[in-house]
């Protein structure tokens, strides 16, 4: 294979396989002398490109060598993103997303990739410009390189290093997605003008044709850290603390339909594997990966100059009324999505592949070829995510128990990269509704918070003088949902639960006042919310308009009221722990008004429920599951409040014990989360797996994923849809913190009409295994801790000593 493979964004396995293997690994520390600091390289761009417009450039900087170092760190940049080749290999890309004041640098060991004698350093550099995704935040373009000591200075970014553009690749307006779409632009890759020998000694491989001359670097400012004084340039460097993705060889998919003149070594279906496509036709593959997966495609492709490829991406194929209905169903079904498009230039082996990962179970290849054959070598794709090792475990006689586990870990999967996403294919963006609940998924099914650690801070950062935070973040399109500043107080208090790391905590708290003080002086004079500004996200449902519940003119909304009490009693916990005993007194008074307030005004004696609003013209599952959660509703009426809303319809009376349960807003897979806490809270935690219909209903379609919300959805992968692998676990197997850090464990399962279940829960000091097997009329659970974790087990509402080590339980079953 020629070099110009190496154009490809992931061309050695062996860097898949280097990628995971540093999945654990904490980036290597700063050295003293860049720390709050002024760096001696500086940030370069191109000379004469323009500043802000979508733009390709190739970097480079040869460095001899008389021997190799152990180790040669330095710390990388860009602005929008780069790709880092060393000697014609990957050796990693970034940077991680984030805000000018917050803009993240990549730490990088070059030393594997190192030769004695003549090396070259080179980087592809790309912005999208006003084509960026909504989550890439940016100054300008530009390019960054540190070594991290004297030792490595030769690579520091300069006048030294050479910049062309690079003209064969660009950005194309999104095209193909049906709705709403924020993700990153399709690219268009012309081989006939790429340089396919940018990573090369100049020497060694001359620019190809139609490259443009390379250039000295323009250098715009000296790179500093975010604690210098007086940083010379708009970012504000702070080191990315997150491993590298998980980057390893996978398949693109098996053709399944094929149309037009077309020949091949292996039969359809199979992979695209010498595939020859005749000079003058059109072909058309259609593939399908089985399951949705976010990967680089990479086609490799021998002949056919001037040949037209487009590579569309989908969920999945629409019907003729553009329906989904079952994703396993081909026939009569059309294709619609994001289409990269690459033109050959004729030469041997050529390697394309996008700068951006794609989303795609069905990959649709669409080829016009001129006056040569093209030759298809191989269509080939690399998994990448962030790399979330699972380690938690489920087995019993749930139907269908290990799809369900299987896809929820996918779906989280796939919704976590450089940040949590809501969806890998629509919108990319680290909303705070999904976060949290991807946050404690990541705890109890890896015990990696790296992530979730990340997304706190994120989140503090978007945070106006107001003191509200933003719906999501990074984000280069502000937009705000004031109860999700509420939901990231939440966060903080997960993380306190789950992780052993008070430092953080402690450094939140006072940012956490700035959200409660805004929505303290949003109260009305009746102790419930008034109307608030922006977007009152509460859940997608038919009953609240465009997902904002209902409520007066002037406010009075039962649910967001019930959600700032939710959020209280969270900051009030923080404060008697790591604050203000004053202010946590001040949130105990306003949470005693504001349940008084609800009770007095929106709780409807006739049916029992908690009503919308004041005015109890509409009733919502929401509202009544907040009312539980934040025991707003009397601890005797939980239950039977529950029993009601899993019997209540959308727009049907229905009755339960002979009472009448009004007509109820619905909620969506996102809100079914708090109903699972809820029936918990209630004491009703063994109907949970009565609620697992809607997940099976998805497996039936054939979603390898689960979707944003039922039919019809836009979004297949929706993270917050993945929440039954939490229930699961800390639900059913009833597997919790006991006490902050999780220093101790409380395990009060919930096993409804099972005879046995068995799980396992990452610990910080090894693993948590319970195992529940019943036999007649009793129950014997066995319980193994790890060493210096104790706790206790409840059952029926007893509690019993748990310690470190295996111990067996009897436990009635009645």
């Amino acid at each position: 294979m020629k070099r110009a493979a190496l154009c490809s964004l992931l061309a050695m396995v062996i860097l898949g396989a280097a990628a995971s293997a540093a999945g654990a690994e904490t980036p290597k520390p700063l050295d003293a002398r860049l720390v709050a600091a002024h760096w001696p390289a500086q940030w370069i761009v191109c000379p004469g490109a323009p500043v802000r417009d979508p733009g390709v450039y190739a970097f480079r900087k040869e460095i001899k060598l008389d021997a190799v170092p152990a180790h040669y760190w330095v710390h990388v940049s860009a602005d929008n993103r780069f790709l880092l080749h060393v000697n014609g290999r990957y050796a990693a890309e970034g940077p991680a997303r984030g805000d000018l004041l917050h803009w993240r640098f990549e730490t990088v060991d070059l030393a594997p990739m190192l030769h004695t004698g003549n090396n070259v350093i080179a980087a592809l550099v790309w912005n999208f410009g006003r084509d960026a995704p909504v989550a890439q935040m940016s100054d300008r373009t530009g390019f960054l390189m540190q070594g991290d000591t004297a030792a490595e200075d030769a690579v520091n970014t300069g006048t030294e290093w050479r910049v062309h553009e690079e003209r064969g690749r660009s950005s194309m307006a999104h095209n193909g997605a049906q709705g709403y779409y924020a993700a990153g632009p399709a690219e268009k890759i012309d081989g006939r003008v790429l340089d396919w020998n940018w990573d090369q000694s100049v020497d060694a491989a001359p620019a190809s044709a139609g490259a443009s001359a390379w250039l000295q670097a323009q250098t715009i400012g000296h790179a500093a850290t975010r604690e210098a004084q007086d940083a010379p340039t708009h970012w504000e460097l702070t080191q990315d603390e997150l491993p590298p993705m998980e980057h390893r060889l996978t398949d693109a998919g098996e053709v399944v339909h094929a149309e037009g003149s077309v020949s091949s070594a292996k039969a359809f279906p199979g992979p695209v594997e010498a595939v020859e496509i005749p000079a003058n036709s059109h072909v058309t593959l259609l593939l399908d990966h089985r399951v949705l997966q976010t990967a680089y495609p990479e086609l490799i492709t021998s002949g056919g100059r001037d040949a037209d490829i487009r590579m569309i991406y989908a969920e999945a194929l629409y019907d003729a009324e553009g329906n989904k209905g079952d994703r396993n169903e081909i026939a009569g079904r059309r294709i619609s999505g994001i289409t990269d498009e690459f033109i050959s230039d004729g030469g041997e082996h050529r390697s394309y592949s996008p700068l951006w990962w794609r989303t795609w179970r069905y990959l649709q290849l669409e080829i016009t070829t001129k006056d040569q054959p093209l030759h298809l070598d191989t269509l080939r794709a690399w998994f990448t995510a962030y790399p979330f090792e699972e380690r938690a475990k489920v087995d019993g006689d749930v139907p269908q128990l290990d799809a369900i586990f299987a896809t929820g870990w996918r779906t989280a999967r796939l919704c976590a990269h450089e940040t949590y996403m809501d969806a890998p294919y629509w919108e990319q963006l680290q909303y705070v509704g999904d976060t949290r609940i991807q946050a404690l998924i990541s705890y109890a099914m890896s015990g990696d918070s790296r992530l979730a650690r990340q997304a706190i801070g994120n989140i503090d950062d978007s945070r106006t003088p107001e003191g509200i935070t933003g719906s999501r973040y990074p984000s280069g399109l502000p937009q705000f949902i004031p109860p999700f500043s509420l939901l990231w107080v939440g966060m903080v208090h997960d993380y306190w639960m789950y992780v052993n790391d008070e430092v953080l905590v402690r450094q939140t708290v006072p940012h956490t006042r700035t959200v409660m003080d805004w929505f303290a002086a949003r109260v009305r004079p009746d102790g419930l919310l008034g109307k608030l500004p922006w977007w009152e996200f509460g859940d997608w449902t038919s009953g609240y308009g465009y997902g904002t519940p209902p409520q007066d003119t002037d406010g009075g909304s039962t649910f967001l009221t019930l959600q700032f009490v939710a959020a209280l009693e969270e900051a009030r916990e923080l404060e008697l722990k790591f604050g203000s005993a004053e202010r946590a007194a001040q949130y105990q008074t306003m949470i005693d008004r504001a349940r008084e307030a609800v009770n007095r005004e929106s709780l409807d004696a006739a049916s029992g429920l908690y009503a919308d609003t004041p005015a109890k013209k509409s009733f919502s599952t929401q509202a009544n599951v907040l009312a539980v959660l934040t025991d707003t509703a009397p601890k005797a009426a939980q239950a039977e409040i529950i029993r009601r809303v899993l019997t209540s319809q959308e727009k049907n009376a229905t009755t339960l014990d002979g009472r009448t349960v009004p007509p109820m807003s619905q909620m969506s897979f996102y809100f079914r989360f708090y109903l699972s806490r809820a029936m918990v809270h209630a004491g009703v935690g063994d109907l949970y797996l009565e609620q697992l219909g809607p997940w099976r209903q998805m497996l039936k379609l054939g979603l390898s994923t689960w979707a944003e919300m039922p039919e019809p959805t836009r979004s297949d992968c929706h993270a917050w849809s993945a929440a039954p692998n939490y229930d699961l676990l800390t639900v059913v197997a009833g597997i919790a913190p006991g006490a902050p850090g999780f220093r101790s464990v409380r395990i009060e399962p919930h096993l409804g009409s099972l005879t046995h279940f068995e799980a396992a829960m990452p610990h910080g000091e090894g693993e948590i295994r319970v195992a529940y097997v019943r036999q007649g009329s009793a129950w014997t659970a066995k319980v193994t801790l790890p060493a210096g974790l104790d706790g206790t087990f409840v059952w029926k509402g007893q509690e019993r000593a748990l310690h470190a080590g295996t111990q067996e339980l009897s436990l009635p079953a009645e």
